[in-house]
Parts: structure tokens; C-alpha cells; sequence
């Protein structure tokens, strides 16, 4: 290693210039075609992504928010009910409840996965209960099985966020694919990232995918005509000709990440908790997050040799103050807060030279020597 060479946690620069040809290609022909909102990009896109997926409909979003936000719309979630979901996510997840009128009821995660705790579930479940939604956090697919179980026994939905994890697998389905609807994200940084935001929907149901068109679009049924208040949210035509060119690397993008954690968790696995593997599920390591008590340690041991590192999510959701009219407490969900207090996430990315990877991991060794 180069002294005083940063390593970051994700480096977008080199997988642009990977594709760049390809990439100013494209978007000479978008230019050039003066059709940038809702065009034949984005079509072809949804089509490709429905494929992928093995499901009958795809629809491009600005946000995987506003995916999440819209898919709870089109299911009726309304002002009194309540929907199940993880309190150790990204914030989006619980906007999306509150954006439909509805109460967000936190379920603790399991230790292993840092996903919603399929066990918990069903004590939270109330008349006003009406979805689920589990987040397969940082690649790692949830217990679908488990929790489709308990959703079908209590005539709930399942609204997946996937936004952490396209392309992860459970039991040979991609995540997305087995809920009533499947939502992601085209965040620049994510495993299939545009240039910009961008989102998307995918659902085997031709009513969620109806609402969800009309919805994206103003309610617009025909031209400046609305049957309902809808939003703009609109996946663009430079996004949507980015991301397609990048969907026909994602396997390798994915295999590539694998690869860095396997290494990763060889080295450092008997010094820190390190993401574990399941039969039947492919996790497409989003994020590379260990576990430790010794977190601080860790952390300035990287900044002093110049490596970035992130600490996901520092303050669980039910303690942010944003949630304090929930009226959550300290130890209400131990595991999450447990998770909180440990996790930090490395670097990974495609294009991360194994070199680096283990100078990475030998620097953490350090501090356990």
C-alpha cells in the first residue's frame, strides 16, 4: 500500500470509468432523442428488471422511498392502522408509514441476520395490523419464510425493502419477488446504483402495479385528467439508460462483493463478529458489517491508516426523536440496540483490489495481537 493512499468506502469514480464508453454513448443518444421523462429507456428498464425478478411487473420510481411510500398507498394502508417493520434500518422505511397516515410498530432483530426477528411478530400483532415490512439489511435476505407464514395466518401484506439488496437470494427467489411487492433503490452508492436517485417497484399483482403507475404520475389517467391527489415520481431516461448498462454487470458486481467478504471473514473472524452465511440465501453485501465491543477501537485504528469505515445505524429508530411520540424507551429492543452500539461497516466494493482488502483486515488485526 501507498502511504497516505485513502481507501474509501465505495469508489464510483472507477466503476464509471469501467463503463464509460458505454455510458456517454447512452446518454448522447438520450440527449439527442429529446425524450428524458418516461420514455423507452425506462420501458425497456421495467421489462429487464421483471425478468430479472421472474415477476410480471417492474415500475420505475424516483425513490426507493417513494417506492415504499406508494406501495402503501396502493394496499389501502390508511391513517389507524399499523405496520410492522425493523427499528435498525435506514429512516425510509419507517417515512413511508408515517407518509400513509399509519403507525410504525417496531419488532426487535435477530442477532445473526440484524434483520426483523420473524419470532417477535406475532406479539405485535393488533386488529390495526395490516402489513409487514422486513428489510433485508445490507444484502442479507430475512426469514421470508417464516414471515410470510405469520403474514398469511393473519391476512397481512408483505411490503419488501430491498434496497440494500438487489440481486440476494432466498431459497432461489430474488428478494423482492416473493412479498406482495418488492421496493428498491438506485442510490448511487447501492449495488446497482445510478447517477442520481431512482427507485423501483416489482409485484406480481396487476392492482398494485396499476395503482402504482397511476400514482407515480399525478393520478394521471389520461391527459390532465386525475381520478385522485397523486406525486411526481417519475424514474428519468438518463437514470433508467445508466442503470441498464450497469444490470448487465450486476451478477459480477455481486460476485465480485462475495468474494472481498469471504476474505474478509477469513481473516477476521475469530477477532469480531463477522456477517454470517445461511443455506439457501445469497447475500449480495451491500455493506460489509462486523460486530464489536471494541467498535471505537476499530474505527480509529482505520483513520489512522487511512481507511474509511461507517458506523450503520448509530441510534435505532425507536430512539431517534423523530419516534418519540411512540413513546419508545432505553432496552424496549435489545438486539437493536445491542447493534447499534457495535456494528461498523468496512469497505466493499466491486472494484476493491484484494490487496487492499487485506491490508483492511490486517490493520483491525492489529488492535487483537
Amino acid at each position: 500500500m501507498k502511504e497516505n493512499t485513502i481507501i474509501p468506502m465505495v469508489d464510483l469514480r472507477a466503476q464509471y470509468t469501467s463503463l464509460r464508453n458505454e455510458i456517454e454513448k447512452t446518454l448522447k443518444e438520450i440527449m439527442e432523442s429529446g425524450h428524458f421523462i418516461l420514455g423507452p429507456n425506462v420501458e425497456e428498464f421495467e421489462k429487464e428488471i421483471a425478468r430479472y425478478h421472474g415477476v410480471k411487473y417492474a415500475l420505475g420510481l424516483a425513490s426507493c422511498t417513494d417506492a415504499l411510500h406508494l406501495s402503501l398507498r396502493a394496499l389501502g394502508i390508511k391513517e389507524g392502522d399499523e405496520v410492522i417493520t425493523t427499528p435498525f434500518t435506514f429512516i425510509a422505511t419507517t417515512e413511508a408509514i408515517v407518509y400513509v397516515g399509519a403507525k410504525p410498530v417496531f419488532v426487535d432483530i435477530d442477532r445473526d441476520t440484524l434483520n426483523i426477528a420473524p419470532s417477535q411478530i406475532e406479539k405485535k400483532i393488533t386488529t390495526k395490523t395490516k402489513a409487514i415490512i422486513p428489510v433485508h439489511l445490507f444484502g442479507q435476505p430475512a426469514n421470508m419464510e417464516a414471515i410470510l407464514d405469520i403474514a398469511r395466518r393473519h391476512n397481512l401484506k408483505v411490503v419488501e425493502d430491498c434496497a440494500q439488496a438487489f440481486g440476494a437470494e432466498y431459497k432461489g427467489a430474488k428478494v423482492g419477488s416473493i412479498g406482495d411487492v418488492g421496493c428498491f433503490s438506485f442510490y448511487p452508492s447501492k449495488n446497482l446504483g445510478a447517477h442520481g436517485d431512482g427507485g423501483m417497484i416489482i409485484t406480481n399483482n396487476h392492482e398494485i402495479y396499476e395503482k402504482v403507475k397511476l400514482l407515480r404520475n399525478h393520478s394521471t389517467f389520461a391527459p390532465y385528467q386525475h381520478n385522485s391527489v397523486g406525486y411526481n415520481s417519475r424514474l428519468d431516461e438518463i437514470q433508467a439508460g445508466i442503470l441498464r448498462i450497469k444490470l448487465r454487470h450486476i451478477d459480477s458486481y455481486n460476485q465480485k462483493r462475495r468474494e472481498i467478504a469471504r476474505l474478509y471473514t477469513s481473516m477476521l473472524g475469530k477477532v469480531v463478529k463477522c456477517p454470517p452465511e445461511f443455506p439457501g440465501r445469497i447475500h449480495v453485501y451491500h455493506q460489509y458489517t462486523i460486530r464489536s465491543p471494541r467498535r471505537a477501537e476499530i474505527q480509529n485504528i482505520l483513520k489512522e491508516n487511512n481507511i474509511s469505515s461507517v458506523i450503520y445505524y448509530p441510534l435505532a429508530l425507536h430512539l431517534q426523536p423523530a419516534f418519540k411520540y411512540l413513546g419508545h424507551k432505553e432496552n424496549d429492543f435489545p438486539e437493536a440496540e445491542s447493534a447499534a452500539r457495535e456494528a461498523l461497516s468496512l469497505p466493499i466494493y466491486p472494484e476493491l483490489e484484494l490487496e487492499k482488502v487485506k491490508f483492511i483486515a490486517e490493520t483491525v488485526l492489529k488492535l487483537f495481537r
